[in-house]
């Protein structure tokens, strides 16, 4: 983009009607472009991308046409609202096209077109005398807010969040006669959205970082005897509800933090703490500088990323047939479904049995590939629970139903389901079409110190797969500020070469399902699949629920045992974990186990 806001050298403002007229009919082209290109639904991708390339087409000629006719265009009655409102329009039409395709690129053009309008104050001028033009700043600041969150610059967020408070005040005293409700709402949100997502967020990043996590050219891979194939996360859907759960406008807190789990951390320059959103204006960097930080060229680019809010199921089956219809021969898709079970089946085991004590000792109580349900492998019945995607709750089309997934496994797809009806989709076991379906799948009950606080922190599963360590410190109580950052990174330390001695146990093992053995390769994947083994073994621990099945999450198919929490290798991981933190109390480990002196 080029410098917003500059203008061109003034000329006779005897041809400025032809130039108004020549700018208005672009106006006008743009706003139908952009018009088309925000109501094309998701599942369309080739016409969006077909779409995006025109309307962006028209917006640049745009964008350089108010340039270098800045002062005729003034002279004839432009507005700086005006020049602001296209730089809006680019800036959404880059992060569409981030949430569309990923692409880190995307999502540092938008910033750097938004943090422009900011500091240039484009909606300064007229501000107390138009309403409209105060919602307009209203929506700007929102819509650059959502982008600093996705692309974690928290110094910016802040200071548009205080930015948004003082606006709405001066918005409320200035037209008294106008509801600014909705608007109160929307801080409300994004202050408790922060509040929920502050605890130990500098510490480590959601997304893959190779500065601080292995590169994936050094990963170990699977050996050629163990598959015949290796597959790739090449596209994801991210889909949440639960009832008030933490949220700011359609993105969820939990799938915020699934967005970031599967992408790449910026690396080199741009990884160091969030001191950069002093940045602004045309002392800033170049873009190209900015890109440079943001997209390393050595890493494969980020999966693909489908985000549904509420989704109807139509909805997300067109969704999940368009990219099923696109993904290449080595690719596999991740389902991410974070909702409320509904319409459990009738012949499921009663929660809360009690399996004794004993059951820490047998690893086959972990992982089952029957269905719970009592329902034999490949048979669905129509009495499966399903999840809950809408308020009205039991069926139709705000749920999907393990049945719906079933004709897409003709495709290899990663299952993740957090849910207390997650067990329902263990029916998909044994019912695939084509390529055997791989699920985590979360405990169908959570422990009550952290369920009440669900609608505070998002939820424990999902958060042991995006922030392990933080999860582990959220379980037992701690906060960020009872552990000082020594405590919290020798932690983390253990954590992290834990995590990697697992995966070289998991890609030598000869035991490993096909399944897992084709997708461990894939570096996101893989961290998932590790975080998960962890998230298992401290939940199985657990004092307060030990013995209890209800508590723990289950995989499909089974990992091979040597990862199971009743071996000594996984216990003591979480027996360092636990001591470096004070909280050895809280778990029950096997008699006779002992920590290595180192």
């Amino acid at each position: 983009m080029s410098q917003p806001g500059n203008p061109a050298n003034s000329s006779s403002s005897n041809s400025s009607i032809p130039v108004s007229e020549a700018y208005w009919s672009l106006v006008d082209k743009a706003d139908r472009k952009f018009s088309k290109i925000r109501d094309l639904p998701y599942y369309e991708r080739n016409r969006y991308d077909a779409y995006f390339h025109k309307a962006f087409k028209v917006y640049t000629q745009l964008w350089k046409f108010q340039q270098e006719n800045r002062q005729k265009l003034v002279e004839a009655g432009l507005k700086r609202w005006e020049i602001g409102e296209i730089a809006s329009r680019i800036a959404q039409l880059y992060f569409g096209q981030y949430m569309r395709t990923s692409e880190a690129s995307y999502l540092s053009e938008s910033y750097v077109f938004y943090e422009a309008i900011l500091t240039r104050e484009y909606f300064k001028e007229g501000f107390f005398q138009d309403v409209s033009l105060a919602n307009k700043q209203l929506r700007f600041l929102s819509r650059f807010l959502m982008v600093c969150l996705v692309l974690n610059r928290r110094e910016m967020v802040h200071q548009l969040v205080n930015q948004l408070k003082m606006l709405l005040d001066e918005c409320k005293r200035t037209f008294q006669e106008t509801d600014f409700r909705e608007w109160k709402l929307v801080v409300q949100e994004i202050m408790k959205f922060l509040k929920a997502d502050t605890a130990f967020m500098n510490i480590r990043p959601f997304r893959y970082s190779v500065v601080l996590e292995p590169h994936p050219d050094s990963l170990t891979p699977v050996p050629p005897t163990l598959t015949k194939r290796y597959l790739r996360l090449q596209d994801a859907i991210l889909s949440s509800y639960n009832h008030n759960e933490v949220k700011f406008s359609e993105l969820t807190l939990d799938t915020f933090r699934m967005i970031q789990s599967l992408e790449w951390e910026p690396s080199g320059s741009f990884y160091r703490p969030n001191n950069r959103s002093g940045q602004n204006g045309g002392s800033g960097p170049s873009r190209s500088n900015f890109s440079q930080d943001i997209v390393d060229p050595t890493l494969p680019s980020n999966p693909r990323k489908s985000i549904l809010y509420r989704p109807s199921v139509t909805h997300f089956l067109a969704v999940l047939a368009t990219i099923c219809e696109e993904m290449p021969s080595d690719g596999v898709l991740l389902i991410y479904l974070s909702a409320a079970g509904s319409g459990k089946n009738v012949s499921s085991s009663p929660a809360g049995t009690d399996l004794g004590c004993e059951s820490i000792n047998n690893a086959e109580d972990i992982d089952k590939t029957r269905s719970p349900c009592g329902q034999v492998e490949g048979n669905i019945g129509p009495q499966s629970g399903c999840l809950s995607f809408g308020t009205r709750g039991k069926g139709g089309l705000s749920c999907i139903y393990p049945s719906d997934l079933v004709p897409f496994t003709r495709r290899p797809f990663l299952l993740i389901i957090d849910s207390d009806g997650s067990e329902a989709f263990e029916t998909i076991h044994g019912a695939e079409k084509g390529e055997p379906t791989a699920m985590l799948l979360s405990s169908s009950a959570t422990s009550h110190s952290v369920a009440t606080d669900y609608s505070r922190h998002g939820s424990l599963f999902t958060l042991f797969l995006t922030a392990p360590l933080h999860a582990f410190c959220l379980l037992l109580g701690i906060s960020g500020s009872d552990v000082d950052m020594d405590t919290f990174s020798k932690a983390e330390n253990v954590l992290s070469s834990s995590l990697s001695e697992w995966g070289q146990l998991l890609v030598t093992s000869e035991s490993i399902d096909q399944v897992w053995a084709q997708i461990l390769n894939d570096p996101f994947i893989r961290r998932l699949l590790l975080r998960f083994i962890f998230c298992r073994t401290v939940l199985a621990l657990y004092a307060p629920t030990l013995g209890k099945k209800e508590y723990v999450p289950r995989c499909v198919p089974s990992l091979p045992s040597i990862v199971d929490p009743t071996t000594a290798t996984s216990q003591s991981v979480v027996m360092k974990i636990a001591k470096i933190l004070g909280a050895s109390r809280s778990f029950v480990f096997t008699e006779n186990l002992v920590l290595p002196e180192n």
